[in-house]
């Protein structure tokens, strides 16, 4: 993860990936293992239509978690709120999707991000950057902003079309001039977990964790057609223990996606304003 106190990072299938999930049900070819490196902003016809099955990005949808971390010494409540906007943003040429997240401990706005998501042709999900803003008393502390084709940043993969067991870990970006530099890896799949919205079978676990930080891991637990759905963590020198469940999936009206679209702007607003290098990207447009 960043360099920065560990948060959760947010990540109906294309016809393209079903093709995929077919064949391979099927017995037929298995597809190539997609890297990080094969990121091509050419591969993007339809690219803010996110149906991956693992990684779904409906406009309109809220996911709602709680759980805890450890701030020092202390366990601290924790909830987070991801909300898929109406608005995208074209970063390489490539239309993505904006998300809107927000994230507080013990009731108080620590950070708020807006990140961007695109799908290729072949159904894998990549992220192309976000702008965080971390809060302390209502004050920004960091604004740790990567963008792809900026400041040497890369795109990264943040689900395959296909994800499965024994397939090699992934960049989920790299943006070297924040010290981004996640990692991601199938560990298990086929197994059930339980949340307070729902059980769910047939789930997909994944590891992420920074390779310049060792015994630190972050599970990511993915239910399909939902998402992400459970939130663990995992090694020796983890310190901050985050856990999330899954608690509410809301459908927003047009007075909440309203305000979803005015508080990406006002970050985005913010992030012109502070970072000069967000100045070489167009604004956000409604989608």
């Amino acid at each position: 993860m960043k360099p920065r106190m560990r948060r959760f990072r947010f990540p109906l299938i294309s016809a393209v990936a079903a093709g995929v999930l077919a064949a391979a049900a099927s017995g037929g070819a298995p597809p190539a293992e997609v890297k990080a490196s094969d990121y091509d902003s050419g591969n993007f016809e339809n690219s803010t239509k996110i149906d991956n099955t693992w990684f779904p990005l409906r406009p309109g949808t809220q996911l709602v978690f709680r759980g805890s971390t450890i701030e020092g010494k202390e366990t601290v409540p924790h909830r987070v709120v991801f909300t898929v906007t109406d608005l995208t943003k074209q970063i390489d040429g490539v239309d993505s999707v904006v998300l809107w997240d927000r994230d507080y401990s013990s009731g108080d706005l620590v950070e708020a991000e807006i990140a961007f998501f695109a799908q290729d042709d072949d159904g894998n999900v990549w992220q192309t950057g976000e702008y965080p803003e971390e809060y302390e008393n209502g004050a920004i502390l960091k604004s740790p902003l990567w963008i792809h084709g900026l400041q040497g940043a890369r795109a990264g993969l943040t689900m395959r079309a296909v994800a499965k067991k024994g397939t090699s870990s992934y960049s989920l970006g790299w943006g070297p001039a924040v010290g981004f530099n996640d990692r991601a890896k199938v560990t298990k799949t086929g197994i059930k977990t339980c949340v307070p919205l729902d059980c769910y079978a047939n789930v997909l676990l994944m590891s992420e964790y920074n390779p310049d930080e060792p015994g630190k891991y972050q599970l990511k637990y993915y239910a399909r057609g939902v998402g992400n759905v459970r939130v663990g963590w995992a090694g020796k020198n983890e310190d901050t223990k985050e856990t999330l469940v899954l608690v509410a999936v809301n459908r927003l009206g047009a007075k909440e996606m309203a305000r979803a679209r005015a508080a990406a702007r006002k970050l985005e607003a913010s992030a012109y304003e502070r970072r000069k290098v967000y100045g070489e990207t167009p604004p956000l447009e409604r989608g």
